[in-house]
């Protein structure tokens, strides 16, 4: 991309280079779930001279830097919650029990009818609960109305929607 002439036109291409920057290494940033490094230590001097970053005064970098951070615990915390929500509600356990294997499995009816699933898909049951498919993709060879359903637990915390007994189950967490 040609620098544009004058003062102005060069702080416009670094902003959209550390704009699209910023949007390519953000990705896998959170993927990694490392923790934060400053975009100076990532880099190269090249990368940084190449992008434009190394013309960014000791404040803009520390701010770059400090924003990339930001992102990187706001996903973190996400992560934490959604991971927490998953989880069943805490009740008091005999001694020599096991989480996760001496869950009972929840017996409840779905409101509304289903079609199928697919991850992101929101189950509400007739006892309040909502759970939302994480993994898994199914169409039904029929509607149903309202179907009887079993939410079974699996090792590691982990929960099953069975909507009928032949048809595969789909890995869901609790949203409520």
């Amino acid at each position: 991309m040609p620098d544009a002439p004058g003062k102005g036109g060069r702080m416009k291409i670094k902003a959209w280079v550390l704009a699209g920057l910023v949007m390519a290494w953000t990705p896998a940033v959170f993927a990694q779930q490392a923790p934060h490094v400053n975009i100076e230590q990532r880099l190269t001097p090249e990368q940084m001279r190449d992008t434009g970053l190394d013309q960014l005064t000791p404040a803009q970098l520390e701010l770059l830097n400090r924003l990339l951070g930001e992102q990187v615990e706001a996903r973190a915390q996400e992560r934490a919650e959604v991971i927490a929500r998953s989880q069943p509600p805490a009740r008091p356990r005999d001694e020599g029990s096991l989480i996760g294997l001496n869950d009972e499995p929840i017996h409840a009816r779905l409101k509304g009818t289903v079609a199928g699933w697919e991850p992101g898909t929101v189950f509400e049951l007739d006892n309040g609960q909502q759970w939302k498919v994480l993994k898994g993709r199914m169409k039904l060879s029929r509607p149903l109305e309202s179907p009887e359903i079993v939410v079974v637990p699996g090792v590691a915390g982990r929960w099953f929607l069975q909507v009928e007994e032949d048809t595969p189950k789909a890995r869901v967490y609790r949203i409520d």
